[in-house]
């Protein structure tokens, strides 16, 4: 029977996508594991491969479409020795498919002495949809487990056998949601469990007092404007920062730090860097800036008070084991935080070439979900811009933020007398539920010790 491909969801939050290239056409062969598509999420185009095999027989959905949906159908397989027009013809929505996929599985139940009890059956049909995709995820009989390449990723680094997690994903996929809940030790019940996100939403949407767009447009003239439609960055960021000022309570903390012994450390440790052979001839090895080292410095402080390197859910605190430091990037259109993991682990030189790379493809959007999902805190640096000082807000499940200033020179005290030095503000915004005013304070007076004493970085 014809084989539905349905939109995946690449990242636990997607919602819809942008089908912006096949890479196959109709009649092309494939097998699992073929790359057959680009898929534009909200962050990132993501290549997406083939989880059956057969051969494609109508591709429902035009390369370039925009806000399709996750679980649509968009593409049909023929299956071995089928014939890919009648195919065509026979493949439809995919709750028709999920409808039929009891009937094609029930073989494999072995239960005949249950099949005189039709009344028995009718009155269980979850259960009975449960089992099909189990059954073509590999689960029963040997069959290969269908994962996707994140889910393998996860699930290896956190040695958890794929072949024993349910999948929830199209045709019984696993996912990284389901690797994720098996690695809580919920199983397949965590899918359930993490509903109640959805419920905090009408809390968070004061929905009667919320102006429509209508309203909005009678209050400019007409012809003095142009609408530019949100792209899903723009929805994905916009619907995330509603999420975290409606549900996380912010409390701010801000320090001065001065910066003096910091950048003549920086000064010599890009004098000392070795050089190496490129296209373009000989350069430095590495060449570090001060949000490098505000970077390791955070990571470092943590590690040093490492209650406040923790996480909040409404049944246990999540206490962090590395310091996973993500970093604010600008990027056409939007935001994006991709991620410095084990930064307290790591030296300057290889969190500054890492930060480098991160940033680069984080512009051309060529991330991979597992490069910006996730994180234990973030930094957001608008020093370069000169702004003096400024609150960010909590990038959810992260507890903290920490928002840098510019470096300027001021007059400060200093045994009586009054001195010129480089200083630069930092404030830090904390998820009160997690980390406590007197927790926050141990932190950040940890980091300005670390900013303030450099070269307590170095060993």
């Amino acid at each position: 029977m014809p084989i539905n491909i349905t939109m995946p969801a690449l990242s636990p939050t997607m919602e819809e996508g942008n089908l912006s290239k096949w890479l196959v056409k109709e009649g092309d062969k494939v097998s699992p594991g073929d790359v057959i598509a680009e898929i534009e999420t909200d962050k990132a185009t993501m290549e997406v491969e083939a989880v059956d095999e057969g051969t494609v027989a109508k591709l429902v959905v035009p390369a370039g479409t925009e806000g399709v949906k996750v679980n649509a159908l968009i593409a049909i397989l023929a299956g071995e020795g089928e014939d890919a027009g009648a195919a065509a013809k026979g493949g439809g929505d995919p709750a028709s498919a999920k409808a039929e996929a009891p009937k094609a599985e029930s073989p494999k139940a072995e239960t005949p002495k249950e099949a005189p009890k039709p009344a028995a059956a009718a009155a269980a049909p979850t259960p009975a949809k449960a089992e099909p995709a189990q059954a073509a995820n590999g689960h029963a009989g040997g069959e290969r487990t269908f994962a996707s390449p994140l889910a393998r990723r996860v699930a290896k680094d956190a040695g958890v056998d794929v072949s024993s997690v349910t999948g929830t994903g199209p045709h019984g996929r696993v996912v990284k949601a389901d690797v994720d809940a098996a690695i809580a030790g919920s199983g397949a019940k965590a899918a359930p469990a993490a509903k109640p996100a959805p419920a905090a939403a009408p809390a968070a949407a004061p929905a009667p007092k919320v102006m429509s767009d209508d309203q909005v447009l009678k209050l400019f003239e007409q012809g003095s404007y142009d609408l530019i439609p949100h792209d899903n960055m723009r929805k994905t960021i916009a619907r995330r920062l509603v999420e975290a000022k409606s549900t996380i309570p912010h409390f701010y903390l801000t320090l001065d730090c001065e910066l003096d012994a910091l950048l003549a450390l920086r000064t010599q440790l890009n004098a000392a860097a070795p050089t190496k052979k490129t296209d373009k001839g000989e350069s430095p090895a590495y060449k570090l800036s001060v949000n490098d080292m505000v970077i390791k410095a955070m990571a470092m402080a943590l590690k040093a008070v490492p209650d406040a390197n923790a996480s909040w859910t409404e049944t246990a605190m999540v206490k962090h084991k590395h310091a996973d430091v993500g970093v604010a990037v600008s990027i056409p259109g939007g935001l994006i935080t991709p991620i410095i993991r084990k930064a307290d682990e790591k030296t300057l030189s290889v969190i500054s070439n890492e930060m480098k790379d991160l940033a680069s493809r984080a512009r051309s959007r060529k991330l991979k979900p597992e490069e910006y999902q996730g994180g234990t805190t973030a930094v957001s640096n608008l020093g370069m811009f000169g702004i003096k000082d400024f609150a960010a807000v909590i990038n959810p499940p992260h507890a903290t933020i920490l928002a840098v200033g510019a470096g300027e020179q001021r007059a400060v005290v200093k045994n009586g007398e009054i001195k010129i030095a480089t200083v630069m503000s930092v404030t830090l915004s904390t998820d009160h539920r997690a980390v406590d005013g007197a927790l926050g304070a141990e932190l950040l007076v940890a980091f300005k010790r670390l900013i303030e004493n450099p070269m307590g970085m170095l060993v």
